[in-house]
């Protein structure tokens, strides 16, 4: 699809402008009627639209125009300032589109792509609109399956986490409540089932029962890490290069890294897989599904970063997450290989952060993206460069995976702990 930013003129501009003001990113603006002043209709509930398959918030697009600042506006009118025609980008809609981002857990740039669109799309799905149930080649995906996912969650039923894909586990919870209820345990959410939905109300409060099983869940596993298996997932591939700067290509540092990586969860009894070649660069979806058939316990993305700015530098986590849940092993583990990182070389610490982008999204274990530093950053670059630098990266995953599987009263402090090799594998 064609990308739309800022100073952009085209007809899915109104769309998309449309689509933010009915989920409240934008303001109504009232629309002139004549000599009375009326003003326009309430915003209707959205259909199916053409393009980028956003909802219409209203029959006339020009009835969803935002406010507008008085330096992109063109002077004139007996109210003042004209606003802007709907299919232009102006700030408004750049500000509203980073909101909209920002609340999504998707990257802030201000840029409709293609994961903002799909956001939006799925955005316009409420519960009740439609028929929900498991469908494995087509999976239902948006907002109605995230409320009940919720809705489930709050009664004490196991979907695993609430990321508004109606997948086998969700299936599974709609049938016990079905069971709890009465009703035909068929799976699928119509009327019957959310009309009992809506009787109830919610049973668990306080904590995070979701962790609580996550937690037992590994816990039941031991300490060991013997047969533990971790697919790794070399950011880009192939002709797909990431970030070049100053001599230095992503694609082959994070390959170096995936090596190192792979060789010592290797000697310290750990399954380790590399979910592409080197000579491809599948999509997110596609590295997700090759992790999910191979059932890992663990998927850790390594990637470096760039920026336009040479000041910007540092190493950051990110995990599945949004305002509705996240995965609560995965921030875990998220923390773990941050601090161990920080604490294991001189890295400046961007923290860890909750993001809905596909490669987190859908696969089914916890899984970790790792941006290692910025290419265009002299000191990371130096670092990202160094062999010393990565073997340490590649010791400090095999720590924080190691206390991942260890309970509080055996943790080690952070940066203290060494995973021994296994003998006859040094």
């Amino acid at each position: 699809m064609k990308l739309l930013r800022l100073g952009d003129q085209d007809s899915a501009v109104a769309e998309v402008r449309a689509a933010l003001t009915y989920l409240g990113f934008l303001p109504v603006t009232p629309r002139q009627s004549g000599e009375r002043g009326e003003a326009a209709p309430a915003v209707a509930r959205p259909g199916e639209s053409k393009g980028v398959g956003l909802p219409a918030a209203a029959a006339d697009p020009a009835a969803a125009v935002g406010v507008h600042s008085p330096a992109e506006e063109p002077a004139g009118g007996a109210g003042g300032a004209a606003p802007a025609p709907p299919d232009r980008f102006d700030r408004d809609l750049d500000n509203a589109l980073r909101a909209f981002q920002q609340s999504r857990g998707l990257s802030v740039d201000g840029i409709l792509g293609p994961n903002t669109a799909r956001a939006l799309e799925e955005a316009r799905h409420n519960l009740g609109d439609r028929l929900l149930y498991f469908s494995a080649a087509h999976p239902f995906v948006g907002d109605d399956v995230a409320a009940l996912q919720e809705r489930l969650f709050n009664m004490g039923f196991d979907i695993g986490r609430t990321d508004g894909i109606f997948g086998p586990r969700t299936e599974s919870a709609v049938r016990d409540f079905q069971r709890n209820r009465g009703l035909d345990p068929d799976g699928r959410c119509g009327p019957r089932t959310l009309r009992e939905l809506k009787r109830l109300r919610r049973t668990v409060t306080g904590g995070r029962p979701d962790v609580l099983r996550e937690s037992v869940r590994l816990l039941a596993r031991g300490t060991s890490l013997l047969g533990v298996v971790v697919a790794l997932d070399p950011g880009h591939g192939g002709d797909d290069l990431g970030i070049v700067s100053g001599g230095l290509c992503e694609r082959d540092l994070m390959a170096d890294l995936a090596a190192r990586l792979t060789t010592r969860l290797l000697d310290s009894g750990l399954e380790s897989h590399l979910i592409h070649g080197p000579d491809e660069s599948p999509s997110e979806e596609e590295r997700a599904a090759r992790a999910n058939e191979l059932e890992a316990d663990l998927l850790i993305s390594l990637h470096a970063e760039g920026s336009t700015s040479r000041h910007a530098q540092g190493v950051s986590a990110y995990y599945y997450g949004n305002a509705r849940g996240s995965s609560a092993v995965g921030e875990r583990f998220a923390q773990l290989v941050q601090r161990e990182i920080v604490s294991r070389t001189d890295m400046l610490d961007c923290r860890t952060h909750p993001k809905v982008w596909d490669l987190l999204r859908r696969t089914r274990m916890p899984t970790v993206r790792l941006d290692l530093g910025y290419l265009t950053n002299d000191h990371d670059a130096r670092a990202l460069g160094s062999t010393d630098f990565r073997a340490a990266v590649a010791e400090a995953v095999l720590a924080a995976t190691q206390r991942l599987f260890l309970p509080p009263e055996l943790d080690a402090p952070t940066g203290q702990l060494h995973v021994p090799r296994l003998a006859g594998r040094a």
